[in-house]
């Protein structure tokens, strides 16, 4: 089992006789990929059948300190399972899966599920709404509340080969990638129209030739590129020279790179 605060990348290869980059923390991913998230399935303890999961799609917000946020109705089952006992989990995927799932980031957060009432109440109201405009049709109906789950612990799977579980303490303290939202930005340009950077820096960085080149993803410490050739396909990674929090500075990180790059290939 690797350790959860390894700097292991994500899957495939890493380039021979080459040092590992460094990559965010499980806690940090953790809090990036629930930051990113909206929706998630929340498993109850069922009051019907005791001691049976039952599950539900539930939409989510976080507080400040990535709480998972719940507004549901006194009516539905998985209130009332969390009224007769408040331990639940809440499972979140990655929104981008693709064609495997499994090799997709997904986490699970276990706490217990308690209903908040008063000033906390009103500023949660904001919060969610925030992340959830549309509830605001139902958000003052008599027989609807907030709810939040106080984290207990957490597993993490980064894709095939990286999981492990994270500290609720490490996990609370953490902050989401500041690259979170704008990655894909990030990720589509670079692959729609700097493929051959990405071959050279592959080449500078990590001492790997490769045929085609698409980045697979980014965050503040670096990113991971995949790498085709005739007759195999790898990833590694590649770190920033400085760590970045815009896109603004990952474009000039990035442009300094490929200047050092071409520079130790001619």
């Amino acid at each position: 089992m690797p350790d959860p605060t390894s700097r292991q990348h994500a899957s495939g290869a890493i380039a021979p006789d080459r040092a590992l980059a460094p990559e965010p923390t499980y806690a940090e991913r953790a809090r990036t990929l629930i930051h990113l998230g909206r929706v998630g399935a929340l498993s109850t303890l069922s009051r019907k059948h005791p001691g049976w999961p039952f599950g539900s799609v539930m939409p989510y917000a976080l507080d400040d300190s990535g709480r998972p946020l719940f507004l549901i109705s006194a009516m539905a089952m998985h209130t009332q399972n969390l009224q007769a006992d408040p331990r639940a989990s809440l499972l979140v995927n990655q929104a981008e899966a693709g064609s495997d799932p499994l090799g997709a980031s997904r986490l699970t957060v276990m706490g217990e599920v308690a209903k908040v009432s008063g000033e906390d109440a009103v500023a949660l109201r904001k919060i969610y709404l925030a992340r959830h405009e549309n509830a605001r049709y139902w958000v003052d109906f008599d027989d609807f509340a907030f709810y939040r789950m106080e984290v207990a612990d957490l597993y993490f799977v980064g894709g095939f080969g990286v999981m492990g579980w994270v500290r609720a303490e490490d996990y609370l303290n953490s902050e989401a990638d500041p690259l979170a939202d704008v990655a894909p930005a990030i990720i589509e340009h670079m692959n729609k129209d700097h493929s051959d950077s990405l071959l050279l820096l592959a080449k500078a960085f990590s001492g790997v030739e490769a045929d085609q080149a698409s980045m697979t993803a980014v965050d503040r410490l670096g990113f991971n590129v995949r790498l085709k050739t005739a007759d195999r396909v790898w990833s590694v990674r590649i770190a920033f020279l400085v760590q970045v929090r815009s896109i603004a500075e990952s474009r000039k990180v990035m442009e300094q790179m490929v200047r050092l790059a071409n520079a130790s290939v001619t």
